[in-house]
C-alpha cells in the first residue's frame, strides 16, 4: 500500500468514527490530510457525502499548485473547505492533518464569551497552553482571505483553535494523532459542560501540575497509534467497505 492509499484509509476511518461518535455535521465539516512535502496536495472529503458513508475512493485529491486549480475542485469540494483547509495547509507546515468539526461540547464552550479551556481534569491538561482562540466570528469561509486570517490566529505553535460561535480546528502530524486529540478534546469539553452546569465551585488544576500532565500526555508511548489501530480494527469487522 502506498502513502496515498494509506492516507485515504486512515482519513476514512476518522470520518466514519466522527459520525459514530456524533462529532460531525452530516455532509458539512471537513477533514484533510496533506500527502506532499509542501502540503499543496491534500486529500479532503467531497461535497455532499455524509461522514458515515465516506469510502477511501471518495476522497478528492486537491493540487493547489495546478494551473487550473479551482475549476475541477469547485465542482467536487465545498468552497469553504478549499478556502479554509487550503490556506491552513499552505501557511502552516505543522498542519499536515486538519480536522474541522462543530462537535457539540467543544462548540458550546467556544460560544461562551471570552471562555478559555479549563484545566479541570486529566484530559483537559493535555491541551494546556496548546489552544488558540479566534474571538472574531465573521461568517463562512467563502473567500481565501478568511482561511488566511484563521491560519494566522492558529499560528505555528498551537494544535487546537477554538472558533467563536462556530466550532473547532485540530491539527496534527498524522490522522491518528489529530483524531486522538479531537476525541480527548471533546471528552474534556463534555466534562466541563457538565461541571459548569452544577453551579458548584470548580476544583481547577494548578499551572505547574497542568504543565506536568500535558508533558506526560505528549510523551506517553504510542497512545494515539494504539487508539487509532483499535478504531480501525472495529471498522474492519463492522464496515469493511470503508477502505474501498
Amino acid at each position: 500500500m502506498n502513502a496515498e492509499q494509506s492516507a485515504r484509509r486512515d482519513l476514512t476511518v476518522a470520518f466514519r468514527w466522527a459520525a459514530k461518535l456524533e462529532m460531525h455535521e452530516a455532509t458539512a465539516n471537513h477533514f484533510s490530510f496533506a500527502i506532499s512535502q509542501d502540503s499543496q496536495n491534500f486529500l479532503i472529503n467531497p461535497a455532499g457525502r455524509h461522514f458515515s458513508q465516506i469510502r477511501a475512493s471518495d476522497l478528492v485529491l486537491v493540487d493547489l499548485n495546478a494551473k487550473n486549480f479551482g475549476i475541477a475542485e469547485s465542482q467536487l469540494v465545498d468552497p469553504t473547505a478549499i478556502n479554509l483547509h487550503g490556506q491552513l495547509h499552505r501557511l502552516l507546515p505543522h498542519a499536515k492533518c486538519i480536522l474541522h468539526t462543530h462537535m457539540p461540547y467543544t462548540t458550546a464552550l467556544a460560544c461562551l464569551r471570552d471562555f478559555e479551556f479549563l484545566m479541570l481534569d486529566q484530559n483537559a491538561c493535555r491541551f494546556y497552553e496548546r489552544i488558540a482562540y479566534d474571538r472574531d466570528y465573521s461568517g463562512m469561509a467563502l473567500e481565501a482571505s478568511e482561511g488566511q486570517r484563521v491560519a494566522k490566529v492558529l499560528g505555528d505553535s498551537k494544535s487546537v483553535l477554538f472558533l467563536a460561535n462556530h466550532g473547532v480546528i485540530v491539527v496534527g502530524n498524522s490522522v491518528a494523532e489529530a483524531f486522538d486529540e479531537l476525541y480527548y478534546l471533546e471528552k474534556a469539553a463534555q466534562l466541563q459542560v457538565l461541571a459548569l452546569s452544577t453551579g458548584r465551585e470548580l476544583a481547577l488544576i494548578d499551572d505547574q501540575t497542568a504543565t506536568l500532565v500535558c508533558k506526560q500526555w505528549l510523551e506517553y508511548p504510542k497512545s494515539a497509534e494504539h487508539h487509532f489501530a483499535a478504531l480501525t480494527e472495529i471498522l474492519e469487522i463492522e464496515s469493511p467497505e470503508y477502505k474501498n
